[in-house]
């Protein structure tokens, strides 16, 4: 019987290990794309309200001779524009080479994060080619806790604690954005049931008053022939 119920434990087992996996990589990922000169590359992400978002990225210039990537010059800059749900402009910045932005959502939704270099200002760069790093931390994931257990003279316990409170909030974050959006595709499946109900209405009220003519027609045709 023991070894029985262990082995009903290791499913169970498996999808806690799985969900912990989840939660510890959720909201944090890393990338590196390329563009051209005045290319704007931009990315979807989907974030709740009153969230944290830090990326960091850094770039390298193709170069042509000896056809490797190599660290960009201090004067090649990135532009960084974030839009909310509703295209206002949350971020609209210049930066160096190599830097970090950090914006707070206001609006679940989402978010539209463009970058593109000011390549039109160099000649080194003209008609080149230009590799992103780009990192996008959300959430407590962009905390950094080793600076705030420094900062703050916290213990290793008090630390953990304090993460898993971080991890509990941004549960409740995203659990509040889930509801959101249910609310959001209820209320849009309410209006279309409305109007494809009034719609149905009208062309049932379409046939009736259709039919009604043709039977009054029919009437007077009869008659002017003498038929009735």
């Amino acid at each position: 019987e023991m070894a029985g119920a262990g082995a009903r434990l290791l499913p169970v087992m498996g999808r806690l290990a799985l969900l912990l996996l989840a939660l510890c990589t959720a909201g944090a990922w890393g990338l590196y794309f390329h563009i051209g000169e005045t290319e704007k590359r931009c990315f979807i992400e989907e974030i709740p309200d009153e969230t944290m978002v830090i990326g960091n990225y850094r770039t390298q210039m193709w170069d042509k001779q000896k056809e490797v990537f190599l660290p960009s010059t201090p004067g090649l800059g990135m532009h960084v524009e974030v839009k909310d749900p509703d295209s206002k402009v949350v971020l609209s910045r210049q930066y160096g080479s190599e830097g970090r932005f950090t914006f707070t959502s206001h609006t679940p939704g989402d978010h539209q994060i463009c970058l593109h270099s000011n390549s039109t200002k160099m000649a080194l760069f003209a008609g080149g080619k230009l590799r992103v790093h780009l990192d996008i931390q959300v959430g407590e994931h962009a905390n950094n806790y080793p600076e705030i257990a420094a900062k703050d003279k916290l213990t290793e316990l008090q630390l953990r604690a304090r993460q898993l409170l971080d991890q509990v909030e941004q549960i409740q974050k995203e659990q509040d954005y889930q509801r959101y959006r249910e609310e959001r595709f209820r209320l849009t499946s309410e209006s279309t049931n409305q109007r494809v109900l009034w719609w149905s209405i009208a062309q049932t009220v379409i046939l009736i008053l259709t039919g009604i003519w043709q039977m009054r027609h029919l009437k007077s045709f009869f008659e002017a022939k003498k038929l009735v």
